[in-house]
């Protein structure tokens, strides 16, 4: 028997099965995102709910979301509908012909990968529309919520809102559209290109009617878009500046008469073009659509470039003032109205620069308020004296404020919160435990008067010490929440927490929160979120982390009121108060805008800078680096210092972008009826708001176009002369809050207050004689829900170009380079064994001229050292006197009687030491030393004392070092008596040196000449 061949058996193809390795780890990726992601939400919904802000939250999430959502969606949809078109509608047959011969194995290579291509671009697409869409959550809340002004431009005839609210929103909507289609277009002309739908090359039909169809129909949605850009670009020259004039935004002539119409037609051309595309779509030509599209370039070109430009240079530019006078006119009408200017009292005032005996005599009320503390130097000072222990700390720019003196006059007063400072432990106490739940607060405000000192020149408090203790009733003196407090604390748990150092014998007393602030962290849940959130496991292990316990983060004042009100723009300096028995932070929130039609421009962040905000670690900062062009101090916030409690009050109810905001979140901002008298009475004008505002008035005080055009009346804020930066550069003098009466008040007023001097050039650095002086009232009053009348009301005082009337600037030269003062600061330093210190310059506009007044510091150059306020120089015209105090100063400058009292008549002279120095008023000359010695015995007493000085603060370190107080103590008792023995030889050899003169005023009672 014969059998047919077997057929040999195939081989058995076994399917290699994939490896479970790269799933488990996007598995295990995506559940840890997952889980960070969650822990992050749940707690801020906890910290959110905690303050009564959760509904904030909650609808800028949810918004933020659904924006991702139809943002992503829309660009995603775009790109993979308009690839999968130009795949699905591609030739059956491919052309034949070199050019698609080459692309064949790009698309032999792309066709595995196809689908996950497609996925991928179109996810790339959607992630990137969605980021872009939700960061625009408040352009959209502001379209939602928008309302009016009220008032119409004067171009358009359109309320003002439209520019604030809609036009934004509409520009975004847009591009965002522009986006979609181009982003569409590029991937329908890459997949008809690729698969034979488009040709670039070859005989017959470049493109087959799926694909002209497909592209022109996109071609002609991005035209149809273009169109309305080009109609609302109209309307954005009301927020923009051409440049035609300098500074100036909205339409100018050129704008008006070449510009608008060049854009209306432009869009009309557009939609021409566009329809010519819909026609190409069913056609078999892209001839017509080709021109139409080289007309809309040439158009664009010619029509809304050469055209504007000719306008410009040969109708404008030889009649400058003629024509762009009005449109000027509109522009600082507007400027002023957005930056709150519309109402500012402008007078002429003729300085005096001659000095009388009673000239002051009309200003008694202010004299006295004139603050000789400079809060920028007396920081240290607060620290030596009201420091108590290493892990306290007040900032190095400290604020001012007013309180009631017992007399029941209110008076400036320099305040500064007693904050906890964890850098200041020792190395040995950084444990989790101390810096998480031990050291977790600090300890009450100290308040010193501002026109006053200490006899040994230090400030002299009206609220001081540990258990707080002076003139302000402080019921609850703990600082949970302040500026300086950054790290988390887990409170509430134990009795443990050190409350402040005092005498028993653990060395400091106890505490426990129970305040209604913090996050419950007791269970385990919150345990593990947290513990995630702070990347912290001591959080999920500490048995110092009780069933009761509650974290405390996000601690700073500025970052509190920023989370619950993130549509606000924060004032860079948050100020401690005592109102009503507690310590609370208030801070002002600003509303802004960059879209107010014809309002001038300013970059907050560089109107906003100073020598206090360059000052390394200053609480004070200058705002966030961005153009705005309508600004209003809308709110007041205050958070509790001991429960983090964030309060929102609505402070101008006649802002409508506040009025959008407070529709997007009812509820948010509490109404003005609810501000207490005890708080009313500690709110001031914002620094910033009043930077921006003089930032604005250097300029828009012109009022005139003609003279506007010229820019010949500009001004500028001086620099600072008495500190520099950080980098050497100057930087402009801050506002400086003052009480005092201006020449058309009645009755002296809180204010915050400025210079200006001539504008600087790029060819010239400018004059620095004095231009113009601006005061804002910053009393808000003590009733409640009423501010007080004439808050806000800003007064501009103009020299007449003709004066010369020293600017800050030129006084300080002429401080520096006068002999008295030279030689007073000579006796201050000891030979160099103390600094001294100019403190801020205040100018007043008193007596009928400007006075200076200026406090003068020596800190000795040994450890623990502080500035210690030792003379005061008062300037008058051509007249300078340094004294004591300022109430000397102030009789020598005006004759021996200024007329005034400024009430620190009883402060002795001091040194950098704290002890009793020489009086710098004139010595009487003819007499002998008081030892019988001679110059050369002098000269020798002073060389030898200044040696022991040396020598002492040398043994005064080393004994700091070594923690020897005993020894500390001894070398300075030496230095002490060495200061004095320099003191006393410096005298005997001024007497023995000065020369006798043939009259002396002062044997006759005659008062010394200034």
């Amino acid at each position: 028997m014969s059998f047919p061949p077997r057929r040999p058996s195939r081989p058995v193809l076994r399917r290699r099965r994939r490896g479970a390795a790269l799933p488990t780890v996007v598995v295990l990726v995506a559940v840890v995102i997952a889980v960070i992601v969650g822990s992050r939400i749940a707690s801020d919904v906890w910290w959110f709910d905690e303050l009564g802000f959760l509904s904030t939250f909650t609808r800028k999430l949810w918004l933020q979301l659904a924006l991702f959502v139809v943002g992503g969606l829309l660009l995603a949809a775009a790109v993979a509908v308009s690839l999968t078109v130009g795949y699905r509608s591609r030739p059956v047959y491919a052309p034949l012909s070199t050019e698609q011969a080459g692309l064949d194995r790009y698309r032999e290579s792309l066709e595995p990968l196809r689908r996950v291509v497609v996925v991928v671009l179109s996810i790339a697409a959607g992630l990137f529309g969605g980021s872009v869409a939700m960061s625009r959550w408040e352009t959209l809340l502001l379209w939602l919520n928008r309302t009016g002004f009220g008032t119409d431009d004067r171009q358009f005839g359109i309320d003002q809102g439209f520019y604030v609210f809609t036009l934004p929103w509409l520009t975004f909507l847009i591009s965002f559209l522009t986006a979609a289609v181009v982003l569409a277009g590029l991937g329908g002309l890459a997949a008809h290109y690729l698969y034979g739908g488009l040709r670039l090359s070859g005989g017959g039909q470049r493109t087959t009617r799926a694909a002209r169809i497909h592209l022109a129909t996109l071609a002609a949605l991005f035209l149809l878009l273009r169109a309305a850009g080009y109609w609302l670009d109209r309307y954005e020259l009301m927020v923009s500046s051409s440049g035609h004039v300098r500074g100036v935004v909205g339409p100018t002539y050129t704008d008006v008469h070449a510009v608008l119409p060049a854009k209306a037609i432009l869009a009309i051309i557009a939609v021409v073009v566009a329809l010519l595309f819909v026609a190409a779509a069913f056609g078999t030509s892209w001839r017509l659509p080709a021109i139409g599209t080289g007309l809309l370039v040439v158009s664009a070109v010619a029509i809304g470039g050469i055209y504007p430009w000719a306008v410009q240079r040969f109708q404008v530019t030889p009649n400058r003032q003629s024509l762009e006078s009005q449109y000027v006119e509109k522009n600082i009408e507007a400027t002023r109205s957005a930056y709150d200017l519309a109402d500012v009292e402008v007078t002429t005032y003729e300085a005096d620069t001659t000095a009388t005996t009673g000239q002051l005599s009309a200003d008694a009320d202010t004299i006295p308020s004139v603050r000789l503390l400079d809060p920028s130097i007396v920081s240290q000072a607060f620290q030596q004296t009201q420091g108590q222990r290493g892990y306290y700390k007040f900032p190095d720019v400290l604020d001012v404020d007013r309180y009631a003196s017992p007399d029941g006059n209110t008076r400036d007063a320099v305040v500064a919160a007693r904050e906890l400072n964890l850098s200041g432990l020792s190395d040995n106490q950084r444990t989790w435990v101390n810096e998480h739940t031990i050291y977790t607060h600090g300890y009450g405000v100290v308040v010193a008067r501002g026109n006053d000192r200490a006899p040994d020149g230090s400030p002299s408090y009206l609220e001081s010490n540990v258990p707080t203790t002076g003139e302000i009733d402080i019921e609850q003196p703990r600082i949970y929440f302040g500026e300086g407090t950054e790290t988390y604390s887990i409170v509430g748990g134990q009795d443990n927490e050190i409350d402040y150092p005092d005498g028993s014998p653990g060395g400091f007393a106890t505490t426990q929160y129970d305040g209604s602030g913090g996050v419950a962290v007791g269970g385990l849940l919150e345990k593990l979120v947290y513990a995630l959130k702070f990347g912290d496991q001591n959080i999920l292990l500490s048995s110092s982390v009780k069933e009761n316990s509650k974290i405390l983060y996000d601690r700073t004042p500025r970052e509190r009121v920023e989370k619950v009100a993130p549509w606000l723009t924060m004032d860079g300096d948050a100020y401690p108060s005592v109102v009503g028995g507690r310590v609370v932070w208030i801070l002002d929130g600003y509303t802004t805008s960059a879209s107010f039609p014809y309002a001038a421009q300013t970059e907050l962040g560089e109107a906003t800078t100073d020598t206090l905000t360059q000052t390394q670690g200053s609480s004070v900062q200058a705002l966030q680096d961005r153009t705005v062009n309508y600004v209003r101090n809308s709110v007041k916030a205050t958070v509790d210092a001991y429960t983090g409690k964030v309060t929102l009050y609505e402070w101008d109810e006649t802002d409508p972008v506040l009025q959008a905001w407070m529709k997007a979140f009812p509820g948010a901002v509490q109404p003005l009826s609810e501000i207490d008298g005890t708080l009313m009475a500690h709110l001031r004008y914002p620094q910033d708001m009043f930077k921006v505002q003089r930032e604005v008035l250097s300029s828009y005080h012109v009022t005139d176009a003609a003279s506007f055009l010229t820019g010949q009346d500009f001004w500028d804020v001086p620099d600072d002369p008495t500190i520099e930066s950080q980098n050497g550069a100057k930087a402009a003098q801050p506002p400086y809050y003052l009480t005092l009466r201006m020449p058309d008040q009645e009755a002296a007023r809180y204010s915050l207050t400025t210079t200006y001097v001539p504008a600087s050039t790029q060819n010239n650095s400018g004059t620095q004689v004095l231009r113009g002086f601006a005061a804002v009232d910053s009393d808000a009053g003590t009733q409640k829900g009423e501010k007080s009348e004439g808050y806000g009301t800003i007064r501009l005082l103009e020299l007449p170009q003709s004066s010369t009337v020293n600017g800050p600037v030129q006084i300080q030269n002429n401080i520096r380079s006068d002999t008295e003062v030279a030689e007073q600061v000579r006796l201050l330093s000891l030979g160099g064994s103390s600094e001294v210190k100019y403190g801020n310059l205040l100018s007043l506009p008193v007596g009928g001229g400007m006075l200076y007044v200026e406090p003068i510091y020596a800190q000795s150059t040994g450890n623990n050292s502080f500035p210690r306020l030792s003379r005061v120089v008062a300037v008058f015209g051509d007249n300078i006197a340094i004294a004591n105090t300022l109430d000397e100063a102030l009789d020598q400058v005006f004759g021996g009687n200024s007329g005034a009292g400024a009430g620190d008549a009883g402060s002795p002279p001091v040194g950098a030491d704290g002890n009793p120095t020489q009086s710098p008023a004139p010595t009487p000359t003819g007499t002998a030393p008081a030892d019988g010695g001679t110059t050369g015995d002098a000269q020798t007493q002073l060389q030898q004392a200044l040696a022991n000085a040396k020598q002492a603060i040398t043994d005064s370190s080393a004994a700091l070092a070594r923690g020897d107080f005993a020894a500390y103590g001894e070398a300075q008792q030496r230095l002490s008596a060495a200061v004095d023995a320099a003191t006393a030889a410096e005298a005997r050899l001024e007497q023995a040196q000065a020369p006798t003169p043939t009259a002396d005023p002062s044997a006759t009672g005659a008062p010394p000449t200034p």
